[in-house]
């Protein structure tokens, strides 16, 4: 009887498991099928890339319309403008934080572990690049020439600042923009139905995009700058998994963890798998919702942060600027510089954008604004896409559990009264 009762219990939690995490598991299997497959076919892998580029180029494909109706219907849908303010402003505040705590926690690993000791490298020549300007980065970052150009996923900056611009135009008109709220609260809600239907290919587009990573870039991952990428990886781990933690225990106690970890899995593997904060914005956005962070903070939160709040990118810009100092015989020392490191760290942050490659302007920052000659470039260009998939897997986990931080200080501890969810079906009826 004892047995009976063991195995029955064995059956319901497996019949939990697989109805909690079955997606999930599909994308971790997929995932390392691909895996194998690059190991396997090496180069070869790179026939199968095809199928992982349409899965991202669907994503990507969606991104603009989503963050649009997403932001500006969120907008348009406060019935206080107080509200979205504080939104704003504790969200503001939390990618600060956060960034602070990235950037300092590198900035003590590099002390500790110089990246660049022992470290050889023949620099290239000098090529020609044209002059940073501070100011024209600035206005090019939160603004564009045309209204073509917001369409985009390469201006994202200018497309969120827009869509709040709609959505407070919608909130200003009063009763006459109540019709346009409706409409882009309901193209919001279409939009994600889509993403829906794009994500049922997800484990064959992930498979493929990760046999193709693998088979490609393998050997380089085990062969160039093993000092940087034996720092980088095991911190951005454990950042991951404590950081994360806590921030999540901070939101809403063991709740919060609960519902953090339930739910991440989805965006965290794709971000890993496709090295895009961007490509994970629609689960994302489906990931807090469930943990239980209302609707207007999470619509707001994680399309701004897929694009202005990167703490894997402040990980690796401090280790970028360690490695630059080493190779140039700078030392890296004195409160200025520490200050200067942190700072250029979380500028670096906000400037990269949510896309594969996407931060080369913030090494270009890097270079320049530490007078370093322009053949560092290529270094710590090759160092950045060798630590993009991790970084990327911060970035934009980082966006998520700081829903949830938002969320408490917005809404008090009873944030996430349904962050547990409703029971599984497989438990009804006892």
């Amino acid at each position: 009887m004892l047995g009976g009762m063991l195995a029955g219990a064995m059956t319901k939690t497996l019949r939990t498991l697989l109805t909690s995490y079955g997606f999930t598991l599909l994308l971790l299997a997929s995932i390392a099928v691909g895996a194998g497959l690059g190991l396997a076919l090496g180069e070869r892998a790179a026939a199968l890339k095809p199928l992982g580029d349409l899965f991202l180029n669907l994503l990507f494909t969606l991104v603009v319309p989503l963050i649009f109706f997403s932001i500006s219907s969120a907008v348009a849908g406060m019935s206080s403008l107080r509200r979205l303010g504080r939104i704003v402003t504790a969200m503001l505040g939390v990618f600060v934080a956060t960034g602070l705590v990235a950037s300092a926690l590198m900035l003590v690993a590099v002390k500790l572990y110089p990246p660049a000791a022992g470290l050889e490298v023949a620099l290239p020549g000098r090529p020609e690049v044209a002059p940073v300007s501070l100011g024209d980065q600035l206005v090019g970052a939160v603004s564009v020439a045309d209204f073509g150009e917001l369409l985009s996923r390469k201006n994202v900056l200018p497309l969120i600042v827009i869509a709040f611009l709609v959505g407070l135009g919608t909130t200003a008109a009063g009763e006459r923009g109540q019709p346009f709220a409706r409409l882009l609260a309901s193209a919001n809600e279409v939009m994600l139905r889509v993403v829906d239907l794009v994500m049922y290919y997800a484990p064959i587009g992930l498979g493929a995009y990760f046999a193709h990573l693998v088979g490609t870039f393998g050997p380089t991952l085990l062969s160039s700058y093993v000092r940087a990428l034996g720092l980088f990886y095991p911190l951005a781990v454990a950042y991951f998994f404590v950081a994360f933690t806590l921030y999540a225990w901070l939101a809403g106690r063991g709740r919060g963890v609960r519902a953090f970890w339930r739910n991440i899995p989805p965006p965290a593997l794709t971000a890993l798998a496709t090295s895009s904060s961007m490509a994970t914005i629609p689960s994302n956005i489906e990931a807090a919702r469930r943990a239980g962070v209302p609707d207007d903070i999470a619509e707001v939160v994680i399309p701004i942060g897929a694009t202005i709040h990167m703490e894997g990118s402040c990980l690796s810009a401090v280790l970028k600027v360690a490695l630059l100092f080493g190779l140039f015989g700078r030392e890296l020392a004195g409160a200025d510089t520490y200050l200067a490191v942190v700072g250029v760290a979380i500028l670096s942050g906000t400037v990269m954008s949510g896309i594969p490659g996407g931060g080369f302007i913030g090494e270009l920052v890097i270079v320049s604004l530490f007078g370093f000659p322009i053949e560092a470039l290529p270094l710590i260009s090759t160092v950045g896409a060798l630590v993009d998939p991790p970084a990327t897997l911060v970035n934009a986990v980082g966006d998520n559990v700081s829903c949830m931080v938002v969320a408490r200080l917005i809404d008090g501890p009873g944030w996430g009264e349904m962050a547990d969810g409703p029971p599984p079906a497989t438990d009804a009826g006892g």
